[in-house]
């Protein structure tokens, strides 16, 4: 037999063909599991949302985190010099490590060491916004059928990132008498063997709260007791108006802790899409296995932008103090300017916000003549005001609705005169 013909039968060409066990009559593709999971509430009302303005009035958006909307918040001219130099160095174009340039997270590592809190480049994985690093975290710490906590008032996203993995989420209570503080008791009660983490967010979107050092101390308590690691989404973190942040990792502890943060918020460039991992664990709880894990996980997407990761130790270096300074100082007028409209509308109850960009609004339904419910509260306000805040069932507050406060002055005198128009209106 020749060569040619004893390797007859291996040549894929000359196999015979084998017909499908189950060959589909008609096309069916339909969408997977995993998407039909992951719904983010927020985006998904507001690209929804088809309630037609007053034509008269021109739309005043209050409704989504971005501090870029208006123009009236801008990014320090020193943070833009850094992303124009990392773009012209002409060596910044290709792949990064997936944990992302050493130079940047070592620059993250010195920017948020504490005394009690240590931190090396080894210690911080660069994700593609505080989103990327969230998700990172819960996959990380989490499997398919383990649970997390959550806050509510919270923000959805954390429910939309665990579900999508298949992974149970519990809401403690934040109470708005208690200037949004978590529900230790509750919180306490909701773990059990398969809690995998607290999430803890500080300041608080939607609340606008900032937690005292006692209160974070007394979460960090409950996890020790609990014997239950902390995921700390503190991309806020410093974007404090009324009294001072502390850091949950700032504090003396056995608890390990993940710290997810970004450049987003505090400088004022969330479409830039660059936040990090903090691991936080001096007791070796983790015993490395969630560090690898973070890093296997990051090497599906190979991290965030290049160019802003080179840009970042001179974003961190060199954003000058005022910058914070003058920020914080327009954030606050913008809280007390809405609160103190809100106060005195009869059927609201706003509550003061301390930190973040956000104020949250009580609504007395049982005072108002023909309102059913937050989202029926929204959408009648944007037909008859063209005033847009965000109906606060997405994040678990019903007959709440939040504000976003990065608004300029004039707006915001104008959007809180037409709120107290349409309250007039509809109040018993």
């Amino acid at each position: 037999m020749s060569r040619s013909a004893s390797h007859k039968d291996g040549n894929p060409s000359k196999r015979p063909r084998t017909e499908p066990s189950q060959a589909r009559e008609e096309w069916n593709c339909p969408g997977s599991l995993m998407s039909k999971r992951f719904v983010n509430p927020i985006r998904k009302l507001v690209d929804t949302l088809v309630i037609k303005p007053n034509p008269d009035k021109e739309m005043i958006p209050l409704s989504i985190g971005d501090p870029s909307v208006f123009g009236n918040f801008q990014p320090d001219d020193l943070v833009r010099k850094a992303l124009v130099d990392s773009v012209m160095a002409t060596k910044n174009d290709g792949y990064a490590k997936s944990t992302g340039y050493p130079k940047a997270r070592e620059a993250i590592a010195k920017m948020y060491t504490t005394e009690h809190a240590p931190l090396t480049a080894d210690d911080i994985v660069i994700a593609s916004g505080c989103s990327g690093a969230l998700d990172l975290a819960i996959g990380a710490i989490a499997n398919e059928g383990d649970n997390i906590l959550v806050p509510a008032p919270g923000f959805s996203l954390y429910k939309t990132l665990a579900s999508a993995k298949g992974i149970e989420t519990r809401s403690y209570k934040c109470l708005p008498e208690n200037d949004w503080e978590a529900d230790l008791v509750q919180m306490k009660q909701l773990i059990d063997h398969n809690t995998r983490a607290i999430i803890v967010t500080n300041p608080s979107n939607p609340c606008g709260s900032n937690f005292s050092r006692d209160h974070v101390m007394k979460i960090l308590k409950v996890a020790s007791d609990c014997k239950v690691p902390i995921i700390a989404d503190e991309i806020y973190a410093d974007m404090v108006y009324d009294g001072v942040h502390t850091s949950i990792a700032s504090i003396k502890t056995d608890v390990p802790i993940l710290t997810c943060g970004g450049l987003a918020k505090r400088w004022l460039v969330p479409g830039w899409r660059l936040g990090w991992v903090c691991i936080q664990d001096r007791n070796n709880v983790f015993k490395g296995e969630v560090s690898t894990a973070l890093v296997n996980l990051s090497q599906l997407l190979l991290g965030a932008c290049t160019l802003v990761q080179a840009a970042l130790p001179a974003i961190l270096a060199n954003t000058p103090a005022r910058f914070y300074s003058e920020t914080l100082s327009k954030l606050k007028i913008a809280g007390d300017m809405c609160y103190e409209a809100l106060a005195v509308i009869p059927g609201l109850h706003p509550v003061r916000a301390a930190g973040a960009m956000y104020l949250m609004c009580e609504i007395k339904i049982d005072e108002f003549k023909d309102i059913e419910n937050e989202q029926d509260f929204v959408e009648k306000l944007i037909s008859e005001q063209s005033v847009f805040p965000l109906p606060a069932g997405v994040f678990e507050a019903p007959n709440y609705f939040r504000i976003v406060i990065t608004v300029p002055e004039e707006k915001i005198t104008e959007a809180m005169n037409r709120i107290k128009e349409f309250c007039a209106t509809h109040h018993k």
